[in-house]
């Protein structure tokens, strides 16, 4: 069966589980007599990590001289947390050192990380093009073709999982809970298990893994797993000699958690300093989740720079219609954003709507890769690789911003904390299905976190911007989705350069509410798949 028609229909898979038996000490009680709470063991303090790989050592300096001898024992077929967000806080250092060990020493390696690697190099993708990596579990592939290729031609297999599934995993997976329910990805391909694992010559040779559902408080929820890893790898500002570390900004999205998750964790670091060093309220991940410490010789990749241009947003000479038509959307969308909300902003056309805010109405501004409180982007002299958005763009931060790890920023977006989430689209359902992140056969760039910010619509209002038709002609609005879902119903206001419409959930049906100036209700409606009805009286304009 070939990719797409897979993608487009479901299957049946097998599952397989494998049990593992990890070693366990015998314990003795002593002293029960004096009633002290004493006990040894004939464990040894040498002790095996998870799988029969590499190995915890007690005792002892965690500081290696060399990056070489601190990977030296990663055995072949480990499962490898490799953290980072694009390219802000990847462990280029140790990974460089895994790449010299060469694909007969170091190979079939389970790659967990939320991007595998980018279109320009960094990251995992040396591994992964040195034929390393037979496995990624990751959220998003973006523009990496390289991947993308050595997924079509059955070279990798590839978990996609939503982002924010992938940071409660890793953190379940530190804190000893095998599993837990999400209501991420109910309603897809997630939960049907309809995206394959992996490919070759189109056809599918490794299904992916339908979920268990359970029904809590009249909702459906999935299943998910905890990942546990046998080595984590990841780069911090600061890590003195007993292993705690201080992270800087964003490089912290997924570094806490993988640190937490992994039998081995190896952190390179570009200040090691002695202990007492680092105030203890200054500690983001305590030394006992630390087994090695390397210093970081490779340079920090900045991956998108963009600099804050100080122009009037709406001056419009010279632009192209496309830029009119973006400016018109982020315009409205901007509306949306009232005195004092917490929003989260989509990769792309969202980020424009702040500049189109008036000046004195304060928005908080969450980024999932673990910002609130996101400013402008910066100049040249404020450019910092370690403050980047969703889109791996640089940025800088308001007063009263705050950093945080990928968990704590989707609990903020599932548990319902966030006002309005803005997010784009390659369709919308007149009943608010949203499709934003795969075209079977064409596209496959992955979910990234919409899947998680999608999540909670009863809390979180959707509001979706996106052009009225694609490059085509075709309109994006339809009747019913035909592309895969990233949420089902949740999408509550859609915003394109025609009109506006507004989403009743629950009857599935669509109101065109706004139109934008020199457009017609009768344009609307040959450029509009879907039905909808009118708003009593006639709609507004969109610019008043």
């Amino acid at each position: 069966m070939e990719a797409a028609t897979y993608l487009s229909s479901a299957l049946s898979c097998s599952i397989r589980v494998q049990l593992r038996t990890a070693p366990r000490a015998t314990w003795q009680a002593r002293d029960h007599i004096s009633g002290r709470r004493g006990f040894k063991s004939n464990a040894p303090s040498y002790r095996e990590a998870t799988s029969g790989k590499s190995a915890r050592k007690r005792g002892g300096s965690k500081v290696f001289d060399s990056v070489d001898q601190a990977v030296a024992d990663i055995k072949s077929g480990s499962i490898v947390l490799s953290a980072g967000f694009g390219l802000c806080g990847t462990a280029e250092t140790i990974i460089d050192a895994l790449v010299r060990r060469g694909p007969d020493s170091l190979n079939d390696i389970t790659a967990v990380s939320n991007n595998a690697g980018t279109a320009i190099g960094g990251g995992l993708s040396p591994m992964i093009e040195a034929g390393q990596v037979s496995r990624a579990i990751c959220s998003f592939l973006g523009n990496n073709k390289a991947l993308e290729k050595k997924y079509l031609t059955g070279k990798i297999a590839i978990e996609l999982t939503p982002q924010g599934t992938i940071a409660e995993k890793l953190r379940c997976g530190g804190a000893g809970i095998p599993a837990f329910f999400t209501p991420t990805g109910v309603n897809t391909f997630i939960q049907s298990g309809q995206i394959p694992v992996r490919l070759k010559d189109g056809i599918v040779i490794e299904p992916g893994k339908p979920r268990e559902t359970r029904i809590f408080d009249g909702r459906v929820y999935n299943m998910e797993t905890a990942i546990k890893g046998d080595v984590a790898i990841l780069r911090a500002h600061t890590v003195d000699e007993a292993g705690n570390i201080k992270f800087r900004y964003t490089t912290k999205s997924f570094a806490p958690l993988m640190a937490k998750a992994a039998a081995i964790t190896i952190v390179e670091a570009e200040n090691i300093v002695p202990i007492g060093t680092i105030a203890p309220d200054d500690i983001d991940v305590p030394g006992v989740f630390v087994d090695r410490i390397v210093k970081a010789t490779k340079d920090k990749i900045l991956e998108v720079k963009v600099l804050r241009q100080d122009t009037d947003p709406s001056a419009t000479p010279d632009k192209s219609p496309a830029a009119v038509r973006r400016d018109r959307i982020a315009k409205r969308a901007a509306k949306e954003l009232q005195e004092g909300f917490y929003v989260n902003l989509g990769v792309g056309m969202p980020t424009l709507a702040p500049s189109f805010l008036p000046a004195d109405r304060n928005v908080w501004i969450q980024s999932e890769n673990g910002i609130l409180g996101m400013g402008p982007y910066p100049t040249e002299e404020e450019v910092d690789a370690d403050i980047i958005n969703a889109g791996k763009e640089t940025v800088t931060l308001v007063k009263g911003a705050s950093t945080f790890d990928s968990s704590e920023s989707f609990g903020m977006i599932r548990g319902g904390h966030i006002d309005v989430s803005i997010l784009g689209a390659l369709q919308v359902g007149a009943n608010g299905d949203l499709a934003n992140y795969m075209i079977p056969g064409k596209v496959f760039k992955g979910m990234g976190g919409a899947m998680d910010l999608v999540s909670n619509p009863d809390a979180t209002k959707i509001v979706v911007t996106t052009d009225h038709t694609d490059k085509y002609g075709v309109s994006k609005i339809v009747q019913h989705c035909t592309l895969p879902l990233t949420g089902a119903r949740c999408v509550s206001t859609i915003i394109t350069d025609l009109c506006v419409f507004e989403v009743d959930r629950a009857k599935g049906e669509l109101t065109l509410t706004e139109l934008a100036d020199g457009i017609t209700e009768e344009e609307v409606k040959k450029k509009t798949e879907a039905k909808f009805h009118v708003k009593e009286g006639g709609p507004s304009r969109m610019e008043e």
